[in-house]
């Protein structure tokens, strides 16, 4: 009887526990089922989207052709031939042709399972995301190099969904149409490596003169560092960067077991190779390779020869080079110690007619037009007063030139001497240290930040009062553009140099409109006409007087610490020009500033672009008006005789709602308005 209770009463925990259990076998099972439902809508889905843009692609034949064809030419403003780019020597090569090292360097850092995947490859992809997940940016892709060559070969540059989803499929289409070796000997005929180079046989004569059957490891990684950025990695323009890129890539290879580390150690320590110079080292060069980077941002890699039309002036570029070289090629520059300089000139439509990177193109391709970020000293305190004046000052606001005797950083002015009251437009004039400091820390650093980004000026800037006297480096091509808005009555000017582009059938594939479209209002005219008219002042009787030209300008020198740089920036009705003197080792000149170097450099090239296309007002509405020198022991010079004297300078008048005068002493102000007995407005900035 026991037993049978004790049978019972088992038999009723089997049932309760089965009772318990199918509740969760159904969730289990309904869970399951539901996600094979989703993955199956999912797959569906999936396969519309891959069909939807497959009926889309580019129609393939059964092998492309892949040549290499694309040659470039540049032309200037005229038709004639300015540089030609592509293929210089390079013949198409095979993976068995060139030497293992460079076919190792170039999987180490680009693709190592490129012999083990389908075209793409997932495990590639998830190390690439986890590995710019670590570092919290993008530090590698996880394109395969026969997803590369699929964008190269069918593909625009655009970054879409639809184009990445397109990618894929032609890169598994390739895999099943080509042998590996093939796929990679394709990949390494066409990709770019700069200097208007294509494949690798091409840079290898560009760069080492020889064939790239010749490298050894050292050239190869080289060669293999240029697949990610040819411009910046370049040894040419940049070989410091060159060499650390190169050990990048021999050390991927030791990562990848194609070297032991004492070969690592070897290549790493070996010499860097020596490089062929340039061909064409005419300075124009400087000029072609802008062109050529900007054209491989608009349209990618070319596949097809092209014909490029340009905003380059050769009577203005010879006009440039020549006064660049005419100064600086003497025993005085050497004696002043001063080695490089770089010019630019544009008309208001911001076409580029002239650039100049440095003196000597065969020696050096680094650009310092474009690529150098240098200290503009003095040069960008035309922004500050800007800044000042579209917070209420005006041309003849009295400040106070006097030392800082307060916070951190005191600048001093360069002469050591101290005017006292002065009206605003002299301060401009003699570019006075301690206004320009007074000005941004009342008005704030971050007004001042604000009016350059609205004038073009793109380059990283300081937060702190050392900006007001041009303590950050810019290029040059920012500066002149930012002068040449304010030239342009406050619309933004923004410099190009690529008119138009056809292939070489004569089909056009790029053309800039051939309206004059002033670009958008960033400040107010009448702001950027009244600072015009300060800045006239600058020729006439302060710091830039030997910029003076027969026409009416307006600009500002610069000079940074210790006479690193020295600059000169100013503009006509027609031109604006911009000029930078300095060493590249970035050592002092033996007292150079803007008003002497630069500023007859710039007088020269003004002159030549006059002599070479003539001139005639653009858009600027710079007038010529006569300009007297502030004297400060004048009584009430500054109310009076220049005062009515720059009023007849500007088109516009100060409107009756700005103060005429005032006084400035420290970093707080207060404006009163006159009385109705016109009594003069103050400007007191007191600590």
């Amino acid at each position: 009887m026991a037993k049978k209770k004790t049978s019972q009463k088992s038999t009723t925990r089997k049932s309760t526990r089965s009772r318990k259990s199918r509740p969760q076998e159904g969730l289990l099972s309904r869970a399951l089922r539901w996600c094979l439902v989703a993955g199956l809508w999912g797959f569906i889905a999936l396969s519309l989207v891959i069909a939807w843009y497959g009926a889309e692609l580019p129609k393939l034949i059964d092998k492309p052709d892949f040549e290499r064809k694309a040659a470039i030419t540049i032309r200037d403003d005229r038709g004639e031939m300015v540089a030609r780019y592509g293929e210089l020597k390079g013949v198409n090569v095979t993976v068995a042709e060139l030497p293992p090292d460079l076919i190792h360097a170039v999987l180490a850092i680009e693709d190592r399972r490129f012999y083990y995947h389908f075209g793409i490859d997932p495990i590639g992809m998830l190390r690439a995301t986890a590995r710019n997940i670590t570092a919290g940016r993008v530090v590698q892709g996880g394109s395969t190099i026969t997803q590369q060559l699929a964008k190269n070969l069918f593909l625009s540059r655009e970054r879409t969904y639809k184009r990445k989803i397109q990618e894929a499929m032609l890169a598994v289409w390739l895999e099943q149409k080509l042998t590996k070796d093939e796929i990679l000997s394709a990949y390494l005929n066409r990709v770019y490596l700069g200097a208007g180079t294509f494949g690798v046989e091409a840079a290898a004569q560009t760069y080492f003169n020889k064939s790239a059957r010749e490298m050894n490891l050292r050239e190869s990684a080289t060669i293999a560092g240029l697949l990610k950025a040819p411009s910046k990695y370049s040894p040419h323009s940049n070989p410091s960067l060159a060499r650390e890129r190169a050990d990048t890539v021999i050390m991927a290879m030791r990562d990848a077991g194609y070297l032991s580390d004492a070969q690592t150690k070897g290549a790493t320590e070996q010499a860097p190779a020596p490089l062929r110079k340039p061909t064409g080292g005419d300075i124009v060069r400087y000029y072609s390779d802008w062109v050529m980077s900007d054209l491989a941002d608009m349209i990618g890699t070319p596949n097809t020869d092209l014909i490029v039309d340009t905003t380059l002036d050769a009577g203005v570029q010879r006009a440039a080079e020549e006064a660049l070289t005419k100064a600086l090629r003497n025993e005085d520059a050497a004696e002043k110690k001063v080695s490089q300089g770089a010019i630019v000139v544009m008309d208001y439509s911001g076409a580029v007619l002239a650039m100049v990177g440095g003196t000597d193109y065969g020696l050096s391709q680094f650009n310092r037009a474009v690529q150098s970020y240098r200290q503009p000293g003095s040069s960008f305190k035309p922004i500050v007063y800007l800044t000042a004046l579209e917070n209420g000052m005006n041309r003849n606001s009295i400040v106070v030139d006097e030392p800082i005797r307060t916070g951190k950083y005191r600048p001093t002015n360069f002469k050591g001497e101290y005017y006292g009251e002065i009206p605003l437009y002299a301060a401009l004039a003699y570019s006075l240290n301690t206004i320009a400091y007074q000005l941004t820390k009342h008005f704030g650093v971050d007004s001042v930040i604000d009016m350059a980004r609205r004038l073009g000026i793109e380059a990283p800037l300081n937060r702190d009062l050392s900006l007001s006297l041009g303590s950050a480096g810019i290029p040059l091509i920012q500066m002149v553009s930012a002068y040449a808005t304010i030239g342009n009555q406050g619309s933004l000017v923004q410099p190009y140099a690529i008119r138009r582009v056809r292939d070489k059938d004569g089909r056009l594939i790029y053309e800039r409109s051939s309206r004059i479209v002033r670009g958008r209002s960033v400040v107010d005219p009448r702001l950027t006409q009244e600072l015009a008219g300060m800045m006239t002042g600058v020729l006439e009787f302060g710091t830039g007087q030997g910029a003076k030209v027969p026409y009416p300008a307006a600009g500002k020198t610069g000079t940074s610490q210790d006479f690193r740089d020295a600059w000169f920036i100013g503009f006509t009705d027609t031109y604006i020009a911009g000029v930078w003197v300095g060493n590249d080792d970035n050592t002092s000149m033996k007292r150079v500033t803007g008003g002497s170097y630069p500023a007859r450099i710039w007088r020269e090239t003004i002159m030549g672009a006059y002599n070479a296309r003539g001139g005639g007002g653009f858009m600027s509405s710079l007038s010529p008006a006569p300009v007297t020198e502030f004297d400060p022991n004048a009584e009430n010079s500054s109310d009076s005789a220049f005062g009515d004297l720059i009023s007849n300078l500007l088109s516009a008048p100060a409107t009756n709602d700005q103060p005429r005068t005032g006084i400035f002493g420290g970093s707080t102000y207060q404006a009163t308005r006159a009385n109705e007995e016109g009594r003069k407005s103050d400007w007191s900035f007191n600590d």
